[in-house]
């Protein structure tokens, strides 16, 4: 997965932000949403934001994969994340 040409991330003592380059909208990251769009916009697969969130907080596999494949599904269905 690929973020969308024209996306940028930046990351904040907060999280992070997606930016939107041609129309100017942004997204606000909590810190988790902020690892995960950090791995995948660096080409890694969904399972190395799910390791990296489980070695940041103190989380259960399960709800790490869930949460990561949830996120994943809504910025591929906003046209952030290309498949």
């Amino acid at each position: 997965m690929k973020l969308r040409k024209g996306i940028a991330v930046t990351t904040t003592e907060y999280g992070g932000v997606l930016l939107d380059e041609k129309d100017g909208s942004y997204w606000q990251l909590n810190d988790t949403s902020a690892i995960v769009v950090e791995a995948l916009a660096e080409g890694h697969p969904p399972e190395t934001a799910v390791e990296r969130i489980l070695a940041a907080f103190d989380v259960e596999r399960a709800e790490a994969e869930s949460d990561v494949a949830e996120l994943t599904r809504q910025l591929v269905e906003a046209k952030i994340l290309r498949p």
